[in-house]
């Protein structure tokens, strides 16, 4: 084992080399032929189909299942991508048990309904594989838009305004586009580089050029945007995590969850990432779920979540509660971090119990940790942005902000539900309504 000097607990190489690649292997493997058809054969293709008014990019969802049931799988695959371009990875990491699956007919009546997000996956899969773009670009407009941020909202965006002939031009403060697809999800939720594969297959629509490493604030103002483009879209993200607000909160073995998952989802060989015997992620949503997970397949012996709140009000869904136990997580909730103990470097990190109101009760405790996850929310940042709702962009319609011209979407945006698949539908719509607005020009 590789040890860190300044956190002793937190080493790399706890497994074997074999280890790694079974519990980072594919959480769902796509669904082979036979299992499509016998998976599609349970759609009754309802009329107004309440799973569609679950989808937030509205994919006709009985269409394309019927479209796979009798052997047209790329065809399928057009019915979703033409409202949802990435497709592919909502697939992968739309909380379907809480949208379309849980108003499924077949769940209602039976309490199993039909694999949408899987034959969705199966689908989309069939189509990039053959490395094809079933979209074209409309004859050039001549007029140009700036998207910021390469994640879904941006790409989405991007890839719409292309179609109707624009020149977008992305930029993102990353080395490399894809946004929380490539930097914040789960390993395991997205296998084999999909992330980058999605995007360099979403850009042969073309007329789509794409900059790293320039950051709004940072490298570009909006206001430079506005003069050098016709319409300027933000898909910026939130970039700021919120600190717990304790005395020793800078001791070493205490980060945020989206860094460790970023730095996880980039290396090259998960053995050299260092990871604690005693693991603590501290919140309810699903950055904390895949962030404690992911500690304990890496090898942590002991990883304990911890939530202010009861389990029912935890942003993750029942299903990422119910993964993270059978992957050996402990959950605690009704619980407040009150204080970092250890000289240097984190060695335990007390709680306090907390009533369904958050008042506390003075029963504390204690728990052992040389390695703690910040996942208590992110905030957005930047300077000279349009103006807010409360701490979040302010939008109306399909993402008009405060200033002509600047349209903004995904989790930077006020109003949604921060999923991937909310996100790429804000961007598509914002880009429709630029394109509107554009036209009449």
């Amino acid at each position: 084992m590789t040890q860190n000097a300044l956190t002793p607990g937190v080493v790399a190489g706890r497994l074997a080399a074999d280890d790694y690649a079974e519990n980072f292997s594919d959480l769902h493997p796509r669904l082979d032929d036979h299992e499509a058809l016998v998976a599609a054969d349970r759609c009754y293709f309802c009329h107004d189909a309440p799973c569609v008014t679950a989808c937030p990019t509205d994919i006709d969802i009985p269409l394309f299942i019927r479209q796979i049931a009798t052997g047209t799988p790329e065809a399928a695959a057009e019915t979703i991508l033409s409202q949802n371009i990435l497709g592919g990875m909502c697939a992968r990491v739309c909380p379907t048990e809480t949208l379309c699956e849980e108003v499924c007919v077949r769940e209602v009546a039976e309490g199993k309904p039909v694999l949408i997000g899987q034959l969705q996956r199966y689908a989309t899969d069939r189509l990039m594989e053959k490395n094809r773009h079933p979209f074209t670009r409309a004859e050039p407009t001549g007029k140009r838009v700036a998207v910021v941020g390469a994640g879904p909202a941006g790409l989405a965006c991007a890839h719409r305004l292309a179609m109707h002939g624009h020149e977008v031009s992305v930029f993102d403060g990353r080395d490399k586009p894809g946004g929380l697809n490539e930097f914040g999800i789960a390993a395991y939720k997205t296998v084999d580089n999909f992330a980058a594969r999605e995007v360099d297959w979403l850009l042969q629509i073309g007329g789509i050029t794409v900059e790293t490493g320039k950051r709004l604030g940072r490298d570009l103002t909006l206001n430079t945007l506005r003069e050098g483009y016709d319409a300027v879209f933000l898909g910026i993200g939130l970039g700021g995590v919120n600190a717990l607000g304790l005395d020793g909160e800078d001791k070493d073995g205490l980060a945020d969850a989206v860094d460790f998952i970023a730095e996880l989802r980039q290396a090259e060989d998960l053995s050299h990432l260092p990871i604690g015997r005693d693991v603590v992620v501290i919140g309810g949503g699903m950055t904390a779920i895949d962030a404690a997970v992911q500690a304990r397949l890496l090898g942590a012996l002991n990883v304990t979540l911890v939530y202010r709140r009861g389990r029912e009000r935890m942003n993750a869904s029942v299903f990422e509660q119910d993964l993270a136990a059978s992957k050996g997580v402990r959950i605690i909730t009704n619980a407040t971090p009150r204080a970092v103990h250890g000289n240097g470097a984190v060695r335990e990190i007390e709680f306090e119990y907390t009533d369904d109101d958050l008042a506390p009760t003075g029963q504390t405790f204690r728990l052992p940790a040389d390695q703690v996850f910040r996942a208590i929310g992110q905030t957005l940042v930047g300077e000279d942005l349009p103006a807010l709702d409360g701490r979040k962009i302010a939008v109306t319609g399909a993402g008009r902000t405060s200033i002509e011209g600047v349209w903004a979407g995904g989790d930077c945006a006020a109003g949604g539900d921060d999923l991937t698949v909310t996100a790429v539908a804000e961007g598509r719509d914002a880009a429709e309504d630029i394109h509107a607005a554009l036209s009449r020009v």
